[in-house]
């Protein structure tokens, strides 16, 4: 009854934070609130043994994450109805324009990306939540900044 009510308390209060991590892994709403209560749900039944809760929740939402990129069918389906686009200033623009062009990373430099500098995450942690080694984590660190530096919408808005 005490991991219980330990889980709740934890979950009222890390789960906004997780879910913006989510939100940055996935780039939608709806599949990031799926993407945390599927995590949460799997961390409950782990719970008792659990030493860090939020490092481990965070493990098991990259993990939960990468094995959703690796099945065939994304849950995305063709529309021909365009969404429609938001307006703002420049800036949320361009930090919009930004997200977008790591939401077209592989899925694990988009992971690397979000826990490196989203979460802030030294390379030794980002490397335990991976399940990987610290040079793996730099090296797909400088793969994914690369990848962005090239990429063409960033470079359009950088020269306009």
């Amino acid at each position: 009854m005490a991991d219980r009510a330990i889980y709740q308390e934890f979950v009222l209060a890390r789960s906004d934070r997780l879910l913006r991590t989510a939100y940055l892994l996935t780039r939608d709403w709806a599949l990031a609130e799926d993407l945390l209560q599927e995590s949460l749900a799997k961390a409950w039944f782990a719970w008792p043994g659990v030493a860090e809760p939020e490092a481990y929740v965070r493990r098991v939402l990259v993990t939960t994450y990468t094995s959703w990129w690796r099945r065939k069918w994304r849950r995305e389906l063709p529309s021909d109805d365009l969404p429609d686009v938001p307006v703002d200033g420049g800036a949320g623009r361009d930090r919009e324009e930004l997200w977008q062009a790591v939401g077209r990373l592989p899925a694990r430099m988009r992971a690397v990306i979000v826990l490196r500098f989203y979460e802030d995450l030294p390379v030794a942690e980002v490397a335990r939540l991976l399940g990987c080694a610290p040079g793996t984590v730099k090296s797909q660190t400088a793969k994914a900044l690369a990848k962005l530096r090239v990429d063409e919408s960033i470079m359009e808005e950088t020269h306009r």
